[in-house]
C-alpha cells in the first residue's frame, strides 16, 4: 500500500520532493536521537554543548564561541548555560588573561554524562544508517557537505 507522503504532489519539482523527504528524515533522526537524551534528563541542545565543550578541552569556551557551534541555534545561550551550571554539567570563572571574558568549561559530571553517549550514539546511528553500503554514506556526506549553507 502506498502512503500518501510517497506520492508527489501536482505540480511539485524534484527539489521540493528532496526538500520534503530531508524534512521527514531529519525529524525522524532528531526524535530518534532526543529519546536518547530523554533518558538522561538532558535535551539535544544541551548535549550539543556539552559535545562542543568536550572538543574545546581545558581551555574552555565564551558564551557567544559555543552559540556559534551550536547546531540548534538557541536565541538565549546564557540562560542554557545557567540552567547547565546549575545542573552542575558545566563550569564558569573569568579568563586569567581577561577579566572581562567568561569561560565555560565541562565538569566533572558533565565529561562524563557526555562521554555516556558515546556508544548509545553509535549503536543507534548505525541503526538509522545500517541500510546504506559505507561508499552510499561517503557519497551522501559529500553532498551534504557540498550544500550551501547560507
Amino acid at each position: 500500500m502506498t502512503r500518501s507522503t510517497d506520492i508527489p504532489a501536482a505540480g511539485s519539482t524534484l527539489e521540493h520532493d528532496v526538500y520534503l523527504a530531508l524534512q521527514r528524515l531529519s525529524l525522524r533522526l532528531r526524535d530518534e536521537t532526543e529519546e536518547v537524551f530523554k533518558a538522561q534528563g538532558l535535551s539535544s541542545t544541551q548535549f550539543n554543548v556539552l559535545r562542543i565543550l568536550r572538543g574545546a578541552g581545558d581551555q574552555g569556551l565564551t558564551c557567544g564561541e559555543i552559540g556559534a557551534r551550536l547546531i540548534n541555534k538557541d536565541p538565549d545561550v546564557t540562560r542554557l548555560l545557567d540552567r547547565m551550571e546549575k545542573h552542575g554539567l558545566v563550569e564558569r570563572a573569568r579568563s586569567e588573561q581577561d577579566r572581562r571574558v567568561v569561560l565555560t568549561r565541562l565538569s566533572g559530571r558533565g565529561r562524563d554524562l557526555v562521554g555516556h553517549f558515546d556508544g548509545p550514539l553509535s549503536e543507534l546511528h548505525g541503526r538509522q544508517f545500517a541500510h546504506l553500503e559505507p561508499e552510499q554514506l561517503q557519497a551522501l556526506l559529500a553532498l551534504l557537505q557540498g550544500a550551501p549553507t547560507a
